[in-house]
């Protein structure tokens, strides 16, 4: 992974994190302040992942532009796209389940550009069309595929998996 790309952003990568700390969430994996041999001065922050984190809180309403990942827990879909969709940010939004009618209700309900269903980053790779919502999004094209002529629209990309023995509960 590289490095962020300054010192002030660093900083404020890992005061949110310390921020998500602070309101109650669990500091899972902690990527602040790697040692990377031969990069010293470099701006370097390892992924790190937070578990229950509030949905009103400072992370969950924040796109955080680094190696950060924010899990929240809701107790139905209905919630689940009901907080996607009071946010004003939607680039992406993922959900695990083992359900195929809340997976299809999350999709095709939630206003997020970038859909996951049991993947953790919905993260296409280059060739994917990326597909920024709200103010995820900025300017007037989403620029790759077929989208570079479309102007003005809100596409979604999904990615699912489907195991047929799942080796974690949800």
């Amino acid at each position: 992974m590289g490095p962020v790309i300054s010192p002030q952003s660093k900083a404020r990568i890992q005061g949110l994190i310390q921020t998500g700390v602070a309101e109650g969430a669990n500091l899972v994996v902690d990527g602040r302040d790697p040692s990377i041999s031969g990069c010293e001065h470099g701006y370097f922050l390892r992924p790190t992942v937070l578990d229950g984190v509030t949905p009103g809180g400072t992370l969950a309403q924040t796109e955080i532009f680094g190696p950060v990942m924010s899990v929240l827990h809701v107790a139905t879909v209905e919630d689940a796209i009901a907080w996607v969709n009071s946010g004003s940010y939607g680039n992406m939004a993922c959900v695990f389940t083992n359900s195929g009618a809340a997976a299809r209700k999350f999709r095709h309900e939630a206003q997020a550009g970038n859909i996951g269903i049991n993947i953790g980053v919905a993260a296409p790779m280059a060739f994917f069309p990326f597909s920024g919502w709200k103010e995820s999004f900025f300017g007037t094209l989403h620029g790759q595929g077929k989208h570079a002529v479309e102007f003005f629209t809100q596409t979604k990309v999904v990615v699912e998996r489907w195991l047929k023995t799942w080796s974690r509960t949800f």
